[in-house]
């Protein structure tokens, strides 16, 4: 958890963090009816709160008053706080092909995989053009996407060639379990980009490496 208006890489007081858990439990809560459910005053829960503000971790909005005087300012979570979170996508992901394999068989996770690659495909496809058309192009808008997947994908010339280099996998646990899912991959970027290139895997971080890397040349 986090605490800082800088980078937000320090540990959370207690106190701030048990008003993020707050804050999630309600919704949405004021200085005052914070300082009331944790016997504060509204000095220090303002202060915590406008530590977390900074911090990226909680957004205020004001409200309509109901008499005069200033608008009541209501404390929500800013999107980054569900980082805060335990997020378990990665672990039922791991799960779900273990249940897969286990009642249904290989053959049927095949399947499965199959069916994603060629959603993937279709969404590719859709998003970098048709074959014919400039490749830098269309194996830029392939990395902005697989970027926006979580891949922190990149796009590099090597003579002729291009590289598209992913610098982090998302759903590395996934990938250990089921091998075919990396299989897929390669067959996706293949299919996506079209018959006038080649696509080759140089790096793997399933095989040791530190990064995945592609090699995308004309097809001869």
């Amino acid at each position: 958890m986090t605490d800082s208006s800088s980078d937000g890489r320090r540990e959370l007081s207690d106190a701030k963090r048990r008003i993020i858990e707050q804050l999630k439990r309600v919704e949405g809560g004021t200085a005052p009816q914070l300082a009331e459910w944790f016997g504060l005053t509204d000095t220090a829960v303002r202060q915590h709160l406008e530590a977390l503000e900074g911090a990226g971790l909680v957004e205020r909005t004001a409200t309509a008053p109901a008499g005069r005087g200033r608008p009541p300012v209501t404390w929500r979570l800013s999107p980054l706080a569900a980082d805060l979170f335990p997020d378990r996508h990665a672990e039922l992901t791991v799960e779900l092909v273990h249940a897969v394999r286990t009642s249904l068989g290989e053959a049927a996770l095949e399947t499965v995989l199959a069916a994603r690659a060629a959603q993937q495909v279709d969404t590719y496809r859709r998003l970098v053009g048709p074959a014919g058309s400039s490749v830098a192009v269309r194996v830029r808008r392939l990395a902005a996407q697989r970027s926006l997947e979580g891949y922190l994908a990149d796009v590099v010339g090597d003579g002729d060639d291009l590289l598209l280099i992913e610098h982090h996998c998302p759903i590395a646990g996934a990938a250990h379990a089921c091998v075919g899912l990396c299989a897929k991959e390669l067959e996706t970027f293949q299919a996506a980009l079209g018959d006038d290139v080649v696509v080759e895997r140089t790096q793997h971080l399933m095989a040791g490496d530190t990064r995945c890397a592609y090699r995308i040349r004309a097809a001869a």
